[in-house]
């Protein structure tokens, strides 16, 4: 199997977690690529559920190397609250967990700031994880890598040169109280000693592997409406959810990844703030909200639900170079007497089949909508795809057509077993 990207090809949550764990049996390595503790994603085996927010989901899996890459920004605390909660399920980390040198250090005045800016603005639907202000650091020049940890004269000089920075805009701009260097310095020297067995250059060690063959899975977080680049900006993550995000992410160049898989719901969720242009009405909201127990892996927030919408995985299909899909919680849709697809946008008498990427159009936009016959027909116990009832097939098939990629996996609840191949 070629080394593969998967990503999320909605506005995340569309259960990467759980496809990632079945891909994973089939490699060597596991590398997130980008974001940081925003990120949730859910693993269900057997009766046990894991929800990993930093580590690579494939540290479930005996002898798999995971990896944390420079593109990701990394929490020491949540880090290490993450390893512990592993260890102490029995899950072994060390000799398998391995952390990009070069990859951004969140600290608390990101988290301070993250907070005090989502306050002041139109809100964007942050997790005040300090992430996009970790990330403003990084593209400022003025960001301390997990390197600068481990350097005692180099992390003095770069923590005394961000509160400065950070403290006079936290008073002068906020009134809020600033950071002691002591506390911090101590601080984080501490969790340099503790994260430092893990540390090291990934960007070698991964194209060292790639050149004794072994096998690389690429698990991207949130999704690619969320692309700082290629989503609904500004509601969007700080980072490249996308495919190209797995080569700035790692140092891996993009000729070694031979294949991309896209994740997605056979509905659409979305979290935060921003248009969503196939958003349930209330009543079918709350159905299929609880149905589906959409509530966010990271926040607890409930998630905003809607109809599949082939408008936005289309773009996402073009943007990643998405060469296959993987459809997940068919399930939720088996009470429905009728399911809605949205084909095109209409806004001031103009159709739109590909995603806009004028704001005011996406936020006044109007769905068009096809119709199709729901099943009726509980499909969490069907283990392959022609059992499936007619109409389930049908809307497989007429999401795939619309899509023009092919259906791989077709997921019918949370667990490992509840994960079929559309071709079996």
């Amino acid at each position: 199997m070629a080394n593969i990207v998967i990503l999320g090809a909605q506005w995340g949550d569309e259960g990467k977690g759980k496809v990632i764990d079945i891909f994973t049996q089939k490699v060597d390595y596991v590398v997130r690529y980008q974001g940081g503790n925003n990120a949730g994603h859910t693993v269900v085996i057997d009766d046990d559920e894991f929800i990993l927010h930093l580590i690579p989901s494939g540290i479930l899996h005996k002898r798999k190397i995971c990896v944390i890459g420079n593109g990701v920004v990394v929490d020491p605390r949540a880090l290490l609250d993450e390893i512990s909660m592993l260890k102490k399920r029995g899950i072994k980390v060390d000799g398998r967990l391995l952390i990009s040198e070069s990859a951004h250090v969140i600290f608390p005045y990101h988290k301070r700031l993250d907070e005090l800016k989502e306050q002041k603005r139109k809100k964007i639907g942050t997790t005040k994880k300090g992430i996009g202000p970790c990330y403003a650091d990084k593209v400022a020049r003025s960001g301390i890598r997990v390197a600068d940890l481990l350097d005692e004269a180099v992390l003095k000089e770069k923590l005394t040169a961000n509160l400065d920075e950070k403290n006079a805009i936290l008073d002068k701009t906020y009134g809020a109280q600033g950071y002691s260097f002591d506390e911090l310095y101590n601080e984080y020297r501490g969790y340099a000693e503790e994260i430092k067995k893990y540390v090291c250059n990934t960007t070698v060690v991964l194209n060292d592997a790639i050149k004794k063959r072994k096998k690389i899975l690429f698990e991207g977080a949130q999704g690619t409406l969320l692309d700082v680049d290629h989503g609904t900006y500004p509601f969007v993550t700080s980072s490249n959810s996308t495919a190209g995000g797995a080569s700035t992410g790692t140092g891996v160049g993009p000729t070694a990844i031979g294949k991309v898989i896209g994740v997605v719901k056979a509905y659409t969720t979305r979290v935060g703030e921003g248009p969503f242009p196939t958003e349930f009405t209330k009543d079918l909201m709350e159905r299929i909200r609880r149905k589906g127990k959409e509530f966010g892996a990271t926040t607890g927030r409930p998630r905003r639900c809607g109809h599949f919408d082939s408008v936005i995985v289309k773009h996402s299909i073009m943007v990643n170079g998405i060469d296959e899909i993987v459809v997940t919680k068919l399930d939720v849709l088996d009470d429905l007497d009728s399911i809605k697809i949205c084909t095109a946008y209409k806004f001031e008498g103009k159709t739109y089949t590909d995603f806009p990427t004028n704001s005011r159009v996406l936020a006044g936009c109007e769905p068009v909508y096809e119709e199709v016959p729901g099943w009726k027909e509980d499909t969490t116990k069907v283990t392959s795809y022609l059992k499936l009832p007619k109409n389930a097939k049908n809307y497989l098939k007429r999401i795939q057509n619309l899509l023009k990629t092919r259906i791989v996996l077709i997921s019918v609840g949370c667990e490992r077993k509840q994960t079929f191949s559309k071709d079996a």
